[in-house]
């Protein structure tokens, strides 16, 4: 299973990242703990963050959901959507489509 989009690529990355930002301890898919990931600069911290939403991207091709940090991100195929939670909130919806 691969996800299907036919938006921009790089625009997905861009709102997954943003979304990923508002997890709690999003960067434990690191491995990092608080104080590393606040050691880092805020261009590590981007970078991170973006590769972070590449591997996510690759993973939901595969898997229907992962946890990341305190939340999870969900590929719904049949709406061409990622779901971003916080725990049980919903917090952000990405669009797969122009």
């Amino acid at each position: 299973m691969a996800i299907s989009y036919t938006r921009p690529y790089d625009h997905i990355l861009d709102d997954l990242s943003r979304a990923l930002t508002t997890v709690p301890r999003f960067y434990e898919a690191f491995e990092m703990e608080d104080e590393d990931w606040s050691e880092l600069s805020k261009d590590e911290r981007d970078v991170c963050t973006r590769t972070l939403a590449d591997d996510l991207f690759y993973v939901l091709g595969t898997e229907p959901s992962a946890d990341v940090g305190q939340g999870r991100a969900e590929y719904d195929a049949g709406h061409a959507i990622i779901r971003v939670s916080s725990g049980d909130v919903l917090v952000h919806v990405i669009s797969l489509r122009d």
